[in-house]
């Protein structure tokens, strides 16, 4: 075990530009990425307090003066990467994307304090950092929910991390791809376009895109006049979550907390609006066309991870869980196998992420430790059987996607170091 705990520790130092790592060692993904950079910061804590504090440290130096923390920091600008610094044309001190990621950071940041004595000196940065974080839930807050109505909107299919799920399918399809649209893609040049979005799907990316652009990526303007307006459960459930944890930060540091009690009192509440009795299934909610959208992603379960105090539907939606996709070697597929839109080895429509799985194990370990466990020993063998891949298949656990990955690589590190601290 030894060998691969110092193998994931060369994937993530091969990765590490000064203060910040990148996904990967090739160019699919050349910048800075916001949800990777919090599971990064995580599986640096067990071998490098200083280079986790950086990680969080290199991606707030990047957050916009309203309090949004972009998913992409662009910090070399000679890249081919697309789309690149120039077709966002945004930036606060660091050129960006003009959209969010998962807010994952003050989960990562409670965790990592968890593990470590905070000495005098530290104090005052540790405060800071919760700051910028509070800054930034407060974004989410005003602007992704501004009815105040507990649940906040993604207005990308970026903005999820789970890019091409076959939840966007419909609300996708109801865009009209811009006239004359021109861009060139890189990634299915250095990755089987076999493994990646279609074409079709980058259409429609980036006339979303091109449009948050003309709107100036005004967050006042964009809830309501967006292409794409979701209420995505995987989001809000790591954003409950998020916010419930940045909640005992607050407290721990004496600095004001009332906001973002009330918000988790209410998002408490309005998430198990969600969920369909019936099916026994947490569904998305698509606000601009005013439907429901019902595709089995696995990242519908991230609701385990906001520990809901319901605990009949959390029996339930674990009960769910165990049948996603029981007869496959290696769990869990991001979507369900027997769907119709299941695609085995296609990015987000089919693979195992490692991120999933870790998401899930946490969510499951004070709720049913046997199959926690089992989560958590399949998940650590996939890798040990294949390596730090991006994704891997769920019959036969062959890695896809880009190699030395950071996050597998880190949340492999913190799966296999986590029982020092437990």
């Amino acid at each position: 075990m030894l060998n691969e705990i110092n193998q994931a520790k060369k994937v993530l130092l091969g990765n590490r530009k000064k203060g910040y790592t990148l996904p990967t060692n090739n160019k699919l993904y050349p910048a800075q990425w916001n949800w990777d950079s919090g599971f990064i910061a995580l599986g640096y804590s067990h071998f490098n307090l200083k280079f986790a504090l950086e990680e969080i440290n290199t991606l707030l130096r990047g957050q916009w003066n309203d309090g949004m923390v972009p998913h992409i920091l662009f910090h070399d600008l000679n890249t081919n990467y697309y789309p690149n610094h120039s077709v966002w044309n945004c930036g606060n001190k660091i050129r960006s994307s003009g959209i969010t990621q998962p807010p994952i950071l003050a989960i990562m940041l409670r965790k990592i304090l968890e593990k470590i004595i905070i000495k005098n000196k530290d104090k005052f940065k540790i405060k800071s950092i919760i700051k910028k974080i509070t800054k930034y839930h407060q974004w989410l807050l005003k602007y992704r929910d501004p009815k105040n109505s507990g649940l906040v909107s993604i207005l990308h299919p970026w903005e999820s991390g789970y890019d091409n799920s076959p939840l966007w399918d419909k609300p996708l399809n109801a865009i009209k791809i811009e006239k004359n649209l021109k861009y060139k893609r890189g990634d299915n040049k250095i990755i089987n376009p076999d493994f990646r979005p279609l074409d079709i799907d980058y259409d429609r990316y980036v006339t979303i895109k091109n449009h948050l652009r003309k709107n100036k990526y005004d967050p006042k303007k964009l809830y309501q006049n967006s292409m794409f307006n979701v209420v995505d459960v995987g989001f809000n459930s790591i954003f409950l979550k998020a916010n419930k944890d940045l909640l005992s930060l607050l407290k721990k540091f004496n600095l004001e907390y009332k906001d973002i009690q009330n918000y988790i009192v209410k998002s408490e509440t309005q998430i198990e609006k969600l969920y369909d009795k019936r099916k026994k299934s947490f569904v998305n909610y698509d606000i601009k066309n005013k439907k429901k959208i019902t595709a089995p992603s696995i990242t519908n379960y991230f609701i385990l991870f906001a520990d809901l105090k319901n605990k009949l539907i959390n029996k339930e939606i674990i009960k769910t869980l165990r049948k996603h996709n029981s007869k496959d070697k290696f769990f869990f597929s991001s979507i369900k196998p027997n769907n119709i839109k299941y695609e085995e080895k296609r990015y987000w429509r089919g693979p195992v992420w490692i991120n999933c799985n870790w998401i899930i194990y946490q969510g499951l370990k004070d709720k049913d430790k046997k199959f926690a466990n089992l989560v958590r020993r399949k998940t650590i063998d996939l890798v040990k059987k294949s390596g730090f891949y991006e994704y891997f298949d769920t019959n036969n656990g062959n890695p896809y996607g880009a190699k030395n990955f950071s996050w597998t690589a880190s949340l492999f590190l913190d799966l296999i170091l986590e029982k020092k601290y437990n």
